[in-house]
Order: C-alpha cells, then sequence, then structure tokens
C-alpha cells in the first residue's frame, strides 16, 4: 500500500480564509546556546488543508477528538468539475453523477480545478482561489444528505459557493461581477439564489447531519480524477476543537502506485514536487 498526497504544503505564504489568523513562525531557541532549535507557531484552525468539526457551526456537535477514524477513512471518489465550471458558478449533484458513481457512506472529494489557483502554483491568484471558486445550492446539500455522505474536500477555499458567504458583503467589486454573472447565466440575482435562509448551507445545514467537510485539498490531486479511492483525513486529535489543519491521503496499492507515479512523472512539477495538470486543462 501506498500513499498519495492530497494536502497543500503549508507556510507563512499560505493564506487562511479570508480574515482569520494566518501562520506566524518564529524561533525561541536555537541550536547556539541551547542545543536544539524550536518553535512557537500561532495561527487560526482554517488554514491550509484543514477539516472543519460539527462545533464549528454546531454548537452541540462534535468536536475533532470525537471523530474516529471509521468516519475519517474510508472509500470515496474524487469527482472532476473543472471543465464544467469556472468563476462564481454552481455546481449541482447531477454533474457529479454524470461523472462519477457516488457509493452511499462515500467519503466525496470536488476537484473544480481552483486548486490550481492555490499560493504553491505557478498560476497563484488569492483572490480567484478565495472569492471566485464554484459552489453548490441546496439541491447539492439535500443530495448530500440522501446519499448519507461521511464527509466531504473541495480543493478551494470553501465548501459553500463564495457568494453565499460574508465574503459577498466583504468584497463588492467581486459581489458585483458575480452579480452580472448570475443574471447572464442563471437569469436570477445573487439574492435570488442565495437568499438569507440558504446563507452557509453546506455549513449550518449539513453539520447537523454529521456531513463536515475538509477544504483546501490538493497535492497529487490530479493524478485521480473521477477514481474511486481509499481516502483518510488525519486532524490532530483536538479536543474542543472546532477545525484542525490536517493531512488528507489517498491509499493505493502498490501496482497501481507505480502507474500513477509515471503518469506523474510526465507532468510539470510545482516547486514543492506536486504534479501540474496538463496545460490544456487550465
Amino acid at each position: 500500500m501506498k500513499i498519495i498526497d492530497l494536502s497543500i504544503p503549508l507556510g507563512i505564504a499560505t493564506p487562511p480564509w479570508p480574515t482569520y489568523e494566518p501562520l506566524q513562525v518564529k524561533y525561541f531557541k536555537r541550536l547556539a546556546p541551547n542545543g536544539a532549535n524550536g518553535q512557537v507557531l500561532t495561527h487560526s484552525n482554517h488554514l491550509g488543508t484543514h477539516l472543519d468539526g460539527e462545533i464549528h457551526f454546531y454548537t452541540p456537535g462534535k468536536d475533532i477528538a470525537e471523530l474516529d477514524f471509521d468516519f475519517l477513512a474510508g472509500p470515496g471518489v474524487i469527482v472532476d468539475l473543472s471543465d464544467a465550471v469556472g468563476d462564481y458558478d454552481i455546481y449541482s449533484s447531477e454533474m457529479i453523477e454524470a461523472r462519477v458513481d457516488v457509493h452511499e457512506g462515500d467519503i466525496l472529494i470536488i476537484h473544480t480545478g481552483y486548486h490550481r489557483y492555490g499560493w504553491d502554483q505557478p498560476t497563484a491568484d488569492e483572490v480567484r482561489y478565495m472569492v471566485k471558486h464554484p459552489g453548490p445550492d441546496r439541491e447539492f446539500a439535500e443530495w448530500c444528505v440522501e446519499k448519507k455522505l461521511k464527509w466531504l474536500a473541495v480543493d478551494c477555499g470553501s465548501a459553500d459557493h463564495p457568494m453565499n458567504t460574508i465574503i459577498r458583503t466583504w468584497m463588492p467589486r467581486q459581489a458585483k461581477e458575480a452579480q452580472a454573472h448570475f443574471q447572464n447565466k442563471y437569469g436570477k440575482s445573487l439574492e435570488n439564489v442565495f437568499s438569507d435562509d440558504k446563507y452557509q448551507l453546506m455549513h449550518i445545514e449539513l453539520f447537523p447531519h454529521g456531513i463536515i467537510h475538509a477544504e483546501c485539498v490538493g497535492g497529487d490531486i490530479d493524478l485521480l480524477l473521477n477514481e474511486r479511492v481509499e481516502i483518510g483525513c488525519f486532524p490532530w486529535r483536538f479536543v474542543d476543537g472546532e477545525a484542525s489543519i490536517s493531512r488528507i491521503v489517498a491509499f493505493v496499492d502498490d501496482d497501481r502506485y507505480e502507474k500513477l507515479m509515471a503518469k506523474k512523472a510526465s507532468f510539470e512539477k510545482t516547486r514543492f514536487g506536486d504534479c501540474l495538470c496538463p496545460k490544456e486543462q487550465i
């Protein structure tokens, strides 16, 4: 058994979710004169690849420490929607099921393609990654409940559409762009599509069902698009944690791993060694 990393690199340049504390690192001791290097870290939980826990939005929910490995690991599927969605678009369950066979109780990872705008990529664009990525409407959230998904993950800043979060207020220029896009593509205003009763529905409406999600996945995700795979998420055993920086991976057998590494060898690489999707997909 081998491991494919689906996590993004984490450093002081990794952007947190807008307005959250970034990673700050300082040395409190050095080899000379202390005999060892030691660091102090300060950061929010919503930074880099991370798992949102139930109590992030649901007061009586589980903390991160209560999530056992039967929940955190298991069979799932990575679906590629990058050919179907772009800036401010809405994705649906129909798009998912047209590409992959999602089983009841699966882990679902959604590849929007927006990880290519992450800070670790040569095409990095923080505003596009955090503020313009596609997202779902309530239909998709209801489908997640019907499928009894374990948890979801996305390769962008949020599992919710950015215009269905406080970002719509914080980024008025981009909200104006999104308004025009919604009118042109969907024939409706932002307010009609994402009304107050739908606010952050992927968090508020799904967490009480125990369907949580991870955000900002990436790494070598392009190697496994539209494939079934064993998936694992490894957060801290974090008592009272409302979220946790995590390592998310796919487990593959040795023969499959060799083929995937041959595939990776044909791709360009990021400066951190992760594969870049073929240029024609950008």
